[in-house]
């Protein structure tokens, strides 16, 4: 049974992760009330817009990395992120595709988006020259230098795709 899942899904993430999501997914029956009817500093619901298949992404990747971040080893769910390599909205092929994917902490994970660090094919810290000309500054050392050029150690189950990584370095990493 295991096989047969596994060749219907292999290829198909999207597909994947919907199930996956509608399998999860319970109705919520929440009533919004009017906003006159809340007292001042009260609260009220709101719809917020949310990434279809999120959730398994997220669960895939941070479970593909054993719940730790790539580059630092933090373990702390909480300020973990799955971070696409390729944005989201740039390769809807590949948004739920985990080898799209790296667990990140925050800072990593916001530094990577932003490109003042990137992950060559060869699995690489490779860090901004804008982040390395303020290297004298102790959290920026302590943080972000530290990490320069450290070799990373692939996981066990979806590892990067060079060629997402390589997308990376060419297009959003400030190499100058």
């Amino acid at each position: 049974m295991d096989e047969e899942v596994w060749n219907e899904f292999q290829g198909n993430w999207d597909a994947l992760a919907y199930e996956s999501e509608l399998l999860l997914s319970q109705p919520e029956k929440a009533l919004v009330e009017e906003l006159a009817d809340f007292p001042e500093g009260g609260m009220r619901e709101s719809l917020v817009r949310t990434r279809i298949n999120q959730r398994f992404f997220r669960a895939a990747v941070l479970a593909a990395y054993e719940g730790q971040c790539f580059i630092t080893g933090l373990a702390v769910p909480e300020l973990l992120n799955a971070s696409h390599i390729v944005p989201w909205k740039t390769d809807t092929k590949n948004r739920t595709n985990p080898r799209n994917g790296l667990c990140l902490n925050r800072l990593h994970d916001v530094a990577f988006d932003v490109g003042l660090l990137t992950i060559t094919p060869k699995l690489r810290v490779r860090i901004s020259p804008k982040i390395e000309k303020r290297s004298s500054e102790p959290a920026i050392r302590d943080f972000l230098m530290k990490f320069k050029d450290a070799a990373l150690k692939a996981p066990r189950r979806f590892a990067p795709e060079p060629e997402f990584l390589q997308y990376h370095n060419d297009v959003i990493f400030q190499a100058r």
